[in-house]
This record gives C-alpha cells, sequence and structure tokens, in this order.
C-alpha cells in the first residue's frame, strides 16, 4: 500500500472515530485499527498529532467551503446594507451542503460542530473557508450595539446555526427515520436563515 493510500485510510477512519466518538476522546489506536495499519505509530507517523490528523480530516473540505461561501458572500455584497439574511446564508447553505454530500461531509460538520475551543492550527484551518470576511459584512450589517453584545449575538448565532445543521445530519445519517420530520433541503436553509437574521436584527433594549 502506498503512503497516499494508508494517509486516505486513517483520514477516512479519522473522520468517523471523530464524529462517532468526539475529536478529542476518539481512539488513535482503533482509529488505526479501522484503516487496516499494524504500525500502532502510523498516525503519528503520516499526521505527527491528533491535531495535525483532525487538520487532515478539515482539509479535505476546506476547499469547498471557501468557495461556496465566497460565491454566496459576493452575492451578499451587491444586497442593501441593511440585508442580514443574504451574509447568514453564506454561513448556512454551505454549511448544509456539506452535510449532505455524503458521509464525510456529514461526519465533518459534526466534528466542527464540536470544536467549542480551537487549537491554533485548527483554527487557522477553519479560517481558509473565508469565515471572517463574513462575519465583518454581518457586523456592519447588523444594529448598533455594544461591542460585547454584538460578540455575544455572533457567538450564539454560529452556534445556534452549527447545532441545527449537526443535528440534520445527524438525522440524515440514521437508518431509521429521525422522530421529528426532516423539512427539504432549501426549506430548512431559508428556515434557519430567518430565524438566525432575526436574531441578529433585534433591537437592543438594554434593561438600564
Amino acid at each position: 500500500m502506498t503512503a497516499d493510500a494508508t494517509r486516505r485510510r486513517l483520514i477516512d477512519a479519522a473522520t468517523r472515530g471523530f464524529a462517532e466518538q468526539g475529536v478529542f476522546t476518539a481512539s488513535l489506536m482503533e482509529i488505526t485499527r479501522r484503516a487496516d495499519q499494524r504500525n500502532r505509530g502510523a498516525v503519528h507517523y503520516h499526521f505527527g498529532s491528533r491535531v495535525g490528523l483532525l487538520c487532515a480530516v478539515l482539509a479535505d473540505h476546506t476547499e469547498f467551503l471557501a468557495r461556496r461561501e465566497g460565491e454566496l458572500l459576493e452575492a451578499a455584497q451587491l444586497l442593501p446594507a441593511d440585508d442580514v439574511e443574504s451574509v447568514v446564508e453564506a454561513i448556512v447553505r454551505p454549511a448544509t451542503e456539506l452535510a449532505e454530500s455524503g458521509w464525510r461531509g456529514r461526519c465533518v460538520l459534526l466534528v466542527i460542530a464540536e470544536l467549542a475551543e480551537e487549537d491554533p492550527e485548527i483554527a487557522a484551518m477553519l479560517a481558509k473557508t473565508g469565515g471572517h470576511a463574513v462575519y465583518a459584512l454581518l457586523e456592519e450589517r447588523m444594529p448598533e450595539l455594544p461591542p460585547d453584545v454584538c460578540v455575544e449575538r455572533l457567538s450564539l448565532a454560529t452556534e445556534f446555526i452549527l447545532r441545527a445543521v449537526a443535528d440534520r445530519a445527524r438525522a440524515l445519517g440514521r437508518r431509521r427515520r429521525s422522530a421529528r420530520p426532516q423539512l427539504a433541503h432549501d426549506a430548512f436553509v431559508v428556515n434557519l436563515v430567518a430565524m438566525v437574521a432575526g436574531a441578529l436584527s433585534a433591537p437592543w433594549d438594554p434593561l438600564t
């Protein structure tokens, strides 16, 4: 087996393992076994560390996310300066498309949703998706808010989006039907975008 084939097997095994068992709790030994590798040090040999392997898993999908977010951001920039929904869509739609692209996309979405505190290497990998430009435009189009409130809203919105799309990914990945009927793709995106945009655009009324 070539080195490239070994890396591919390890990445696929890690993609499933991280999604099913957790990024920081999945066993590297079990990942190595799933990849049919007898060398117990295969992960460290090919990727250096757990974080290196995690970055390799994410790298498979950053190009897609960057391209789709860039396309949607470009379209959003042409709309009026108070249009929040088009910018939110640049976050929601690529994530939803990734979750519906196949088992690898679903697993990666679950991995991203878990990453509450990012390692610097992971943060650098995710930054390649163009997210900083999307959030900068969002801040411009949101109502005038105290800086700490703006950060809070964006953080909560991001967590809500990732959780919503990750839950959908889990439901789509199950062989049995989910207890709750799932909206069709476009309906899911439109509804989630509207909910998040409404929350970000809500007036600020401090209780002071």
